[in-house]
């Protein structure tokens, strides 16, 4: 295990091809919960120039108009060029109600702990939870800072800062550890989609380029402890000169950024995408219970980094397997902590739709709840008001 390397994370922005199929994908999601809290859904979407393709495969006593719900999300993120907008996209759907089973309608308030044993995972699956000191939401520096920077770069469009800046855009950011700790901001790039006319944009590549570096870099970083240096690498660029991006420049993909959507790469985390699925989907909540295990262990002063890892398999309630891994960093040893988590958490199916309200939250939080979490990282999320796996609650009970 290296002490000294440095690691960088890339985060991207809400118009981003593959997050606005997150974004599509877990709206439905939030629609069918909305209407039916009991709904089984499976959404996932692709876009191209001019397109958009959404495959669902659905229980539900709901009924979801998937092309408003898109073309929705498409307005929200801001998209409205000629080769690609909320108007005139076509929408294409391949839409399966499957046979509804009674089984679907239990409440997971209402089970006693015998019975939620006889609710199994569906799927198999193995899913990763990470937490460390570096940032206030507990997670790696680098990808804390790239979606910062993402964000930022959404906001000065929304808010016509810089009104030629487009939905689609990328941030990267690079740290140098020393020892495993944060040491300097060893580079910073921004890519950012715009639609300036060749003309300006030949005369003015500099002034865009300052810009951006005033009102995202600059402004993000201006509090933050680590902030470059004479050796940090600033690299601005713009998507293809005059480039609207988007869709209509490279397609997207529903759940193809899980690194974005986690640990930015820094930790391991599951190949299963997050978005487009309820909350009886274990390769989805297993995540967040694993994230909420780990970040409660770090906040509990039990280790600097923790890393927890969860093994489902079909037919069975419980994970077969639990692993604890603290890097060395660990006050008391990784088996302790173990066996600190199966007596303190559920990760149990019911266990965890319990917990976490997962069922009522698209209903409890306006504007719906998992459409949120498909952009700038489902776990980390200083910025949203509730996200039940982030808060740290099991703390006390870790210590006694």
């Amino acid at each position: 295990m290296k002490n000294d390397f440095m690691f960088s994370s890339e985060s991207v922005t809400e118009g981003h091809p593959d997050k606005l199929c997150d974004q599509i994908s877990d709206a439905i999601v939030d629609k069918f919960l909305q209407k039916d809290p009991y709904s089984r859904v499976i959404a996932e979407c692709a876009v191209a120039t001019a397109i958009v393709f959404i495959a669902a495969r659905f229980e539900s006593d709901a009924v979801v108009d998937f092309t408003k719900t898109a073309r929705q999300v498409i307005k929200q993120v801001g998209y409205d060029e000629p080769d690609f907008n909320a108007k005139t996209c076509s929408i294409v759907t391949s839409v399966k109600e499957l046979l509804s089973h009674d089984y679907r309608y239990w409440d997971a308030k209402r089970l006693s702990d015998d019975e939620m044993e006889l609710i199994p995972v569906k799927d198999q699956v193995t899913v990763f939870g990470f937490a460390c000191n570096q940032t206030p939401a507990l997670i790696p520096l680098p990808i804390w800072l790239a979606h910062q920077l993402a964000r930022r770069l959404t906001a000065v469009r929304q808010e016509k800062i810089l009104p030629y800046i487009r939905p689609d855009g990328k941030t990267q950011v690079g740290i140098e550890y020393r020892d495993r700790k944060p040491y300097r901001i060893h580079s910073i790039s921004i890519l950012a989609s715009h639609n300036q006319q060749p003309e300006s944009y030949l005369g003015n590549i500099n002034t865009l380029q300052e810009e951006i570096k005033e009102t995202i870099i600059d402004y993000v970083l201006k509090d933050n402890e680590c902030k470059p240096d004479e050796k940090t690498r600033i690299l601005i660029d713009f998507d293809e000169p005059f480039s609207i991006g988007g869709p209509s420049v490279h397609s997207g993909l529903t759940g193809r950024k899980n690194a974005i959507d986690t640990y930015g790469g820094y930790s391991r985390h599951s190949g299963a995408a997050l978005s487009g699925k309820d909350p009886t989907r274990i390769d989805r909540v297993g995540a967040y219970a694993a994230r909420y295990a780990a970040k409660n262990v770090v906040a509990a002063g039990l280790a600097e980094e923790c890393e927890v890892q969860l093994t489902y398999s079909i037919g069975v309630a419980r994970p077969v397997s639990i692993q604890v891994e603290t890097f060395g960093t660990g006050k008391i040893s990784d088996e302790e902590i173990k066996t600190l988590l199966e007596k303190h958490f559920d990760f149990r199916l019911a266990g965890i739709i319990k917990k976490f309200n997962l069922r009522l939250l698209p209903t409890i939080v306006k504007g719906g709840f998992y459409k949120k979490l498909a952009v700038y990282g489902h776990v980390g999320r200083l910025d949203l008001e509730i996200v039940p796996w982030e808060e740290m609650d099991m703390v006390p009970a870790l210590l006694e």
